[in-house]
């Protein structure tokens, strides 16, 4: 049991969204964006929800054994609008304002698009650190 009083039961029973993704050279990817790491990769569109199940579940019960706390609990479209309120310093708001003027799009278009670069970056980075707990690439291998 975790020090939160959640067991692994709980953490199974929750429903985590994720994503089948189409690869170039056949088959899809399962990616469960809530759960670092956690991913396999099927021949064809039958095998999703099985596979997506088996490495969901392996993941969560991989983590739980290993660091029952550090389970994340899934996210919802709902809790995230799409609205964010920043304060800036103005000479980066200017700065920000000249630079998306530059690039023919709107200062809100050119902030997330900065956003979502460093955002990417910062994901490939974490997936990609050597040692961490919480990866687990099911059929990958």
């Amino acid at each position: 049991m975790s020090a939160n009083g959640k067991s692994v039961e709980y953490y199974l029973g929750l429903e985590y969204s994720f994503n089948a993704i189409a690869d170039q050279d056949g088959g899809y990817v399962i990616v469960f964006p809530d759960l670092p790491g956690c991913m396999t990769q099927v021949e064809s569109l039958d095998e999703v929800p099985y596979m997506a199940e088996d490495v969901r579940s392996g993941w969560l019960e991989t983590v739980y054994d290993t660091d029952p706390d550090s389970v994340p609990l899934p996210s919802y479209p709902e809790d995230c609008n799409g609205e964010v309120s920043l304060r800036l310093p103005k000479s980066l708001h200017r700065s920000l304002a000249e630079s998306a003027e530059a690039e023919g799009v709107s200062l809100n278009e050119y902030a997330a698009m900065l956003l979502a670069q460093g955002d990417a970056r910062n994901r490939r980075k974490r997936e990609s650190a050597p040692g961490s707990a919480a990866r687990i690439s099911a059929g990958m291998e």
